[in-house]
């Protein structure tokens, strides 16, 4: 019944719409001036709607379910948004309108002015980001309770007479005055430089907390994570945060592969350990243990999978070493070179990762007997691996070149897509 409405209502708005685009052609000025006005007041109300739904959406953790980390990455692949803007209208639209609580106990918005103001049309959505903008800043967040409300009351009044850019002047300058004294004096220790690593008790991974107060020292880390955690395409749907946790992930696994005068450790090299249960192998790998990060789900363990140097390890039943191999590659040098020749890199379409930066991903995974052939490889970057075995996204070998298919609710023909650029001449070098 919710789909008729809404298809009904579309075809209704629809007509209407081409009705304005056909006046246009024949109406006279001061016609064409009032369709102008009567646009801004319909994008008003299609973005206040808009906003609802995504507060809704958000609300309910509808995209956590559909394998994106928030509301915002899966904006940016739905609507083909930049990140930032899609990052921008979640957090902003979750400001001006109800959220409901686990409990069912609805709350109202956290800016209820602004939320009136932009609800009867009468400031557009770049008033209401502004707002959001100027109330979130550390200024406004030191306030109190009573100021803080009614700075949001003054900015959602003179946003009603004012263009974006005035109101965002007024805003900085509001809440300076009402922030009269300021941060509060700096009475941190003396400078120290300092990194834990805590695993996860009983659990997944673990935390790594970092404070560098020598500039040079926090200066050469950010300058590598900086380098490789820009996004990797216009969709890349990963937060800031996000792509600089798995740089420094990327950065530390380049060093593992690549470099020859790293320190042994307990007399060899170091490099990830899996250890996998028999009985778990043969029950198509439910689970696994990495040395230092913990338990790892199915997925993970087929990202590492997919190409990984393996050392088989016999054991006892009381879990001891009786016999250690050799370490074979699962994916012959020979192959690798040949795939590299065909994907130039990562195959994902926009990213351009070189192939140094890259694993080779199996489409028909060996837990489902996948044959390790050309025909059933691609090369893709960190990023762009763990979004095919942890989403919805697919991956295949057409025509002798890999494919990705979005999923349905992103693209509903879920038109093939193809990195095009990798195949032309004159493209990335191998």
């Amino acid at each position: 019944m919710v789909g008729d409405t809404l298809r009904d209502a579309h075809q209704h708005l629809a007509a209407a719409l081409d009705e304005l685009a056909a006046a246009t052609t024949h109406a006279s000025e001061n016609d064409l001036i009032s369709l102008l006005t009567l646009c801004e007041g319909v994008t008003r109300r299609v973005e206040a709607i808009s906003s609802a739904a995504v507060a809704v959406l958000d609300d309910r953790g509808t995209f956590l379910s559909r394998g994106y980390p928030n509301t915002a990455g899966a904006l940016s692949d739905l609507l083909s948004w930049d990140h930032r803007q899609a990052r921008s209208f979640t957090s902003a639209a979750t400001d001006v309108h109800g959220r409901t609580t686990l409990s069912g106990e609805q709350l109202p918005a956290r800016m209820p002015a602004t939320a009136a103001a932009f609800g009867e049309g009468t400031i557009g959505w770049r008033h209401v980001e502004v707002i959001h903008r100027v109330l979130g800043t550390r200024a406004a967040e030191r306030l109190t309770t009573s100021a803080w409300t009614g700075a949001e009351v003054q900015l959602a009044e003179y946003a009603q007479q004012a263009k974006p850019g005035q109101l965002l002047s007024f805003g900085t300058l509001l809440i300076d005055r009402l922030d009269q004294d300021g941060p509060e004096p700096d009475d941190s220790p003396p400078p120290v430089n300092e990194l834990r690593l805590t695993r996860h008790r009983g659990g997944a991974g673990g935390s790594i907390k970092g404070r560098f107060e020598d500039p040079a020292l926090y200066d050469a880390i950010a300058a590598v994570i900086d380098a490789k955690a820009k996004p990797l395409t216009a969709d890349d749907d990963r937060t800031a945060a996000q792509r600089q946790a798995e740089a420094l992930a990327d950065v530390c696994g380049y060093v593992l592969d690549h470099s020859d005068d790293l320190p042994e450790t307990g007399g060899r090299r170091p490099h990830l350990t899996v250890t996998i249960r028999l009985e778990d192998l043969e029950d198509r790998a439910r689970r696994a243990m990495l040395e230092f990060g913990g338990t790892i789900t199915p997925a993970t363990l087929r990202t590492l999978a997919c190409d990984a140097g393996v050392i088989p390890i016999v054991m006892n039943g009381d879990s001891q070493p009786l016999d250690v191999g050799r370490e074979k590659r699962t994916l012959p040098d020979g192959l690798r070179k040949a795939i590299t020749a065909r994907d130039r890199g990562c195959a994902h379409p926009g990213c351009d990762r070189p192939p140094s930066w890259c694993d080779v991903h199996h489409v028909d995974h060996w837990g489902r007997e996948g044959p390790t052939e050309l025909n059933n490889l691609v090369m893709l970057c960190k990023a762009h691996h763990r979004q095919i075995h942890h989403t919805d996204w697919t991956v295949r070998i057409r025509d002798g070149l890999p494919e990705f298919v979005p999923p349905r609710w992103i693209d509903p023909t879920q038109t093939p897509r193809r990195n095009t650029a990798a195949h032309l001449v004159g493209g990335r070098a191998a």
